[in-house]
């Protein structure tokens, strides 16, 4: 663990001490190295569940991949910002970068963790880096409210979940992770343990976002710069799906008749945010809504607590980062040359950009599941686990999974076909960095088709 968090806290010292003229290449070849290194955890030697670093930290199936994926994440989100932020001056150059650093090493720290409490308090610090690059590097005037959007709906599904730890570290005397699994299973029968279930799950539901508290992720989404939409997408979001993991195997004897209306609502709003997809005119919004449909899909697999359940999900996180943060990636470089995330304002972009085209058509894919990616091992499992469990889910997840592959082809149609519009003039280029950006994300999809155990947790 401290092979990659050490040269992750040295990022700091480099990012403010070296010249501005070598700001951008040391800190992207820095954060690739650390990507590199991070890759030596997915070789498992290791027998027991965990690996350890310390007590305090350690890496097991479930977080590993997460862990790879943030440490993966940041030097393509730095080779994404480089031309928006390459304007400003140099102390903003260095405090935008410093943001995403701290926000690696806190991401770490928090799949790494052992502690549930450390993980609490890792999972509400990543608020504060992501909550400044919102609100000062955003697009719109609309991104104060977006911020408050987000920082509201987090904290106030995270203050019961800190009353249910402390109420959990009373009853059962820890809170770590290698500890509490095998204490004597809870007898939870009264209003208040219903109660205190609920608080457990709720800050993770609405991280995922959960259908009907996900309000503030397409706000968030569409104001953010490209680097807090890649790792609110990619990262963020999969720390409501690794909490709600960690925290089912406590909460058993409750789920069986308490994770009801949770489904419902997570299969429900699969169908519902795949409809608003439909007919949503911005690009980036689309890719929002599209996110809390696949996150729908996740929270279902999570709650109902199989095997298989449990592995789908995982995979479908790692598949959903990539691909989506690529998503974002694209809808950046297109808002960077046309200045608009209209889509019918700037179509047709195929005649000019044709490898562009090529990067818009397989990640459009990608998202929609297409065999043999990861998306769809991962849709699989979870609409099998699901269908074990209630045939009638079948009904929502195959209109999900139908809605799904509409909008995904709208958006390539509308972004890419038909005929360009005549304010379109002099577009710059695509630029090589821009390329291997694209290329940086696909690249771990398709490898991943081919050793999918890396990803699949303890399901071996």
């Amino acid at each position: 663990m401290l092979k990659v968090l050490i040269p992750t806290i040295m990022l700091f010292p480099t990012i403010w001490l070296i010249s501005h003229k070598w700001l951008w290449t040391a800190t992207t070849a820095h954060s690739l190295l650390i990507a590199l290194i991070s890759l030596t955890w997915l070789k498992w030697s290791a027998e027991t569940g965990w690996t350890m670093a310390s007590p305090h930290l350690a890496t097991d199936p479930l977080s590993t991949p997460l862990l790879v994926l943030t440490c993966w994440l940041l030097p393509l989100m730095i080779l994404a910002s480089q031309n928006h932020i390459n304007p400003e001056p140099v102390s903003r150059q260095r405090l935008y970068i410093t943001l995403l650093a701290s926000l690696q090493t806190f991401l770490i720290l928090a799949f790494g963790a052992t502690e549930i409490i450390m993980f609490y308090i890792m999972f509400e610090a990543t608020l504060i880096p992501t909550l400044i690059i919102i609100t000062r590097w955003g697009n719109q005037t609309e991104r104060l409210s977006a911020g408050t959007y987000f920082l509201f709906y987090t904290l106030a599904g995270s203050l019961p979940l800190l009353v249910a730890l402390l109420l959990l570290q009373q009853t059962t005397g820890t809170l770590s992770m290698l500890v509490i699994q095998y204490s004597q299973p809870m007898m939870l029968n009264s209003w208040g343990h219903k109660i205190w279930w609920a608080s457990c799950l709720i800050a993770f539901l609405v991280k995922m976002p959960l259908y009907g508290v996900h309000l503030w992720l397409p706000k968030a989404h569409v104001e953010a710069p490209v680097a807090g939409s890649m790792v609110l997408a990619a990262v963020l979001l999969k720390l409501g799906g690794y909490g709600m993991m960690r925290m089912m195997i406590m909460l058993d004897p409750l789920s069986k008749e308490l994770v009801y209306p949770f489904i419902i609502l997570a299969l429900w709003g699969i169908i519902m945010t795949g409809s608003i997809c439909l007919r949503q005119t911005d690009l980036k919004s689309l890719i929002a809504y599209s996110s809390v449909s696949h996150m729908g899909l996740v929270a279902g697999g999570i709650l109902i607590q199989t095997p298989w359940g449990f592995s789908g999900a995982i995979i479908l996180m790692i598949a959903h980062g990539l691909v989506s943060s690529m998503l974002f990636c694209l809808a950046n470089t297109a808002y960077e040359r046309t200045h608009s995330r209209t889509m019918i304002l700037a179509r047709g972009l195929q005649v000019i950009f044709p490898l562009t085209a090529v990067w818009w058509f397989i990640a459009n894919l990608a998202n929609l599941a297409l065999p043999p990616l990861p998306n769809l091992m991962g849709e699989l499992m979870i609409i099998t686990t699901l269908f074990n469990w209630s045939p009638w889910t079948l009904a929502l997840t195959g209109m999900g999974t139908l809605i799904t592959a509409g909008y995904s082809l709208y958006m390539f149609l509308m972004s890419q076909r038909g005929p360009v519009p005549n304010h379109i003039m002099k577009l710059p280029p695509f630029h090589t960095r821009e390329h291997l950006l694209m290329a940086f994300h696909l690249i771990p999809v398709i490898l991943l088709v081919t050793k999918p155990e890396l990803m699949w947790g303890w399901c071996y």
